[in-house]
């Protein structure tokens, strides 16, 4: 009877929870192990793996905690080495150096880029073990490269946290920021902003249409017929409103990393940025320091239906705060309530979504599940921020 593969445990637990792996993943990798790309090491095995038996970055922090639970323990001869050298670097011990007004004049004087390229320099003219002095990476010396020395600045070897084999990599868990239901950092939420992009063919026609020139050159005998057509450019218009002060402070850096991502988006035709408090009364703001107002009446009149609206904010608020009017323009004393102002803004722009920061178990019993029933809500998290962009979409087609 076959044995088993050594890996398979892995997948099996890999599947327990939830990562989707299939077989041809599995046999991937056992096409890549039967050409000894893992180099018998179970270090290389560990990134190997990973790269075959994973397609999203959600996974990773699974990945980890399955290799962890079937290989934690498992030799790899291949350290031996690197052990050796970080066991030597971690018995430095403590002394006592005098850098004279000289050496210590140079050392500080070093940047960054320089030692480096001497860090490389020396790696490769060095051919044995150093403790002390002033130029080889060793221990207790003077030279600014090494561990346990007396140079004001250079580079460490970095001991005391292990060797990274493949046990410390995963036990590291430097993924775990990467689950899906977890705050976006910046890089995510450009990705899931990006699932907005819409593109319309406008302009002269210079721009080569590849599938074109290859059908009318296919239908003309094999004689090439170029065919051209019009570049293809952005044609979203997105409005983005966003909630600051009062209970919003805690999400100040948040809503910072939003901003960058949507400003650093270039597949907008059209991008505006504008700020409330709260809800917007009436108007809203160009800026988050609440100056050069905009009457929420002109802003409709300027932008058509065919924008997208997202809000963004905790919607966290004193239950009175939702009934506080607003002006329809300059000079009226009258106005219409806050609530009143999201359900025409909601009925202006029908592609619309409200971003909340707040963990969904806390709207429940307060004026967010309100201003629920008025924007469809969903989390500021990966899972949540890639529903609302899917929304949005289907809402615009």
């Amino acid at each position: 009877m076959a044995e088993r593969p050594f890996f398979l445990p892995l997948v099996y637990r890999l599947r327990q929870l939830g990562v989707p792996v299939g077989t041809q993943e599995t046999v991937a990798l056992a096409e890549a192990l039967a050409r000894d790309l893992h180099n018998h090491s179970l270090d290389d095995f560990y990134y190997l793996a990973r790269s075959l038996l994973i397609h999203h970055e959600g996974h990773l922090d699974a990945y980890d905690r399955a290799f962890l639970a079937e290989f934690r323990g498992v030799p790899d001869l291949s350290l031996t080495l690197t052990e050796e050298l970080r066991q030597w670097l971690d018995e430095a011990r403590a002394g006592t150096v005098d850098l004279s007004a000289e050496e210590r004049a140079f050392l500080e004087s070093l940047d960054l880029e320089e030692l480096r390229e001497l860090f490389e320099q020396r790696k490769r003219d060095q051919t044995e073990r150093h403790d002390g002095g002033n130029t080889w990476i060793g221990t207790q010396g003077t030279s600014p490269f090494g561990e346990a020395g007396f140079a004001p600045g250079g580079i460490s070897t970095g001991s005391s946290g292990g060797g990274r084999m493949a046990f410390h990599t995963a036990d590291a868990r430097q993924y775990q920021g990467y689950r899906s239901d977890v705050v976006l950092d910046i890089r995510q939420m450009e990705v899931a902003l990006r699932r907005l992009r819409a593109f319309v063919r406008e302009g002269a026609e210079e721009e080569l249409d590849i599938e074109g020139t290859i059908d009318a050159t296919a239908r003309n005998a094999g004689d090439i017929e170029v065919v051209t057509r019009p570049p293809r450019r952005p044609d979203t218009h997105l409005i983005l409103m966003i909630d600051v002060g009062g209970s919003m402070f805690p999400y100040a850096s948040l809503m910072s990393q939003l901003f960058s991502a949507a400003k650093k988006a270039t597949h907008f035709k059209e991008l505006r940025t504008l700020y409330f408090h709260n809800l917007p009364y009436g108007k809203v703001y160009e800026t988050d320091r609440f100056t050069e107002p905009v009457w929420l009446q002109d802003l409709m009149r300027q932008c058509g239906s065919h924008y997208r609206l997202i809000m963004v904010g905790d919607a966290y608020m004193a239950p009175y705060e939702l009934g506080q009017r607003g002006p329809v323009g300059p000079g009226d004393r009258t106005g219409i309530s806050g609530l009143e102002w999201l359900a025409s803004l909601r009925h202006h722009f029908p592609g619309s979504v409200w971003l909340n920061p707040e963990p969904r178990t806390h709207w429940h019993g307060s004026t967010i599940e309100v201003i629920g029933q008025v924007f469809d809500m969903y989390p500021l998290t990966v899972d949540g921020l890639t529903e609302a962009m899917n929304h949005l979409r289907r809402r615009a087609a």
